[in-house]
């Protein structure tokens, strides 16, 4: 029976990665293009989420920064919320949910872009973050699911959102790996050329 249910665990995974595949084909290749624009504008993407998010979060500067396959030069990112000293310093002058806020406030410029991740897009931190980016004028990058939430209700026209259409967590978590690595992907193909035709 167990076995059984780690089998099913994969299968669901697959399928609704394959079905997702058509519908946010449009807009990640329009967050790649917004990644692509921030960063040889000379910005730097900062990058948010909490907990299995924040841990995507920091996966993603890494890649962005390391590269994923291809050598590459670095690219500027950063993963907020990491320096526990920054974080309880924040917490101590109001609210913990004002702690990205303030380091997109701190570090944020116009040009510069905040790739969010949230499941459900209704974390106090993720959306007082986002607004904070557009006070900065910066592009925002919303990975959400379950609709978006109060995150995918308040992005602007130039903003991007791509909503993993599901609602258990562990999918969208998966989704949004995936998503991280398309990103990359694409970055390294409109920077570096198809590896296959490179000389």
């Amino acid at each position: 029976m167990l076995e059984q249910r780690i089998q099913q665990q994969f299968i669901d995974s697959a399928d609704l990665k394959y079905q997702w595949a058509q519908s946010l084909a449009r807009p990640l290749a329009d967050a790649a293009q917004a990644l692509l624009a921030c960063v040889t504008g000379g910005g730097k993407v900062l990058i948010c989420g909490n907990g299995a998010s924040g841990a995507l979060a920091q996966y993603m500067a890494a890649l962005m920064v390391g590269g994923l396959e291809r050598a590459r030069p670095e690219l500027p990112a950063l993963a907020l919320g990491t320096d526990a000293a920054t974080l309880t310093a924040v917490a101590r002058r109001g609210e913990y949910a004002d702690a990205f806020a303030a380091q997109v406030r701190a570090l944020g410029s116009a040009g510069d872009a905040l790739l969010i991740l949230s499941s459900n897009g209704n974390a106090v931190n993720l959306v007082r973050a986002a607004q904070a980016a557009h006070e900065r004028e910066m592009s925002v990058l919303a990975l959400t699911g379950r609709g978006g939430g109060e995150l995918g209700s308040l992005l602007r026209e130039t903003d991007v959102h791509v909503c993993v259409p599901h609602a258990s967590t562990p999918r969208i978590h998966e989704a949004h790996q995936m998503v991280l690595h398309c990103l990359c992907d694409s970055l390294d193909l409109q920077l570096l050329g198809d590896e296959e035709t490179s000389p």
